[in-house]
């Protein structure tokens, strides 16, 4: 996960067949990701979208 994608956990995805996803914006905040889901909705109505908290995946712990 890059350092970009650690600023901005909250994402709207569009939503595929086959339990696949495209991330189509990320956000700092989870108000800014909700305003522009409502727009999205708006505008592409045959597609369905959802917000998600990407979190980044844990680092292995060291062995002992």
């Amino acid at each position: 996960m890059t350092y970009f994608e650690r600023l901005h956990p909250w994402c709207i995805v569009k939503l595929l067949p086959n339990c696949q996803r495209i991330v189509v914006a990320r956000f700092r905040k989870r108000n800014d990701a909700d305003d522009h889901f409502r727009i999205l909705q708006r505008l592409v109505k045959e597609v369905t979208f959802a917000i998600v908290f990407d979190i980044p995946p844990q680092s292995p712990l060291p062995k002992e």
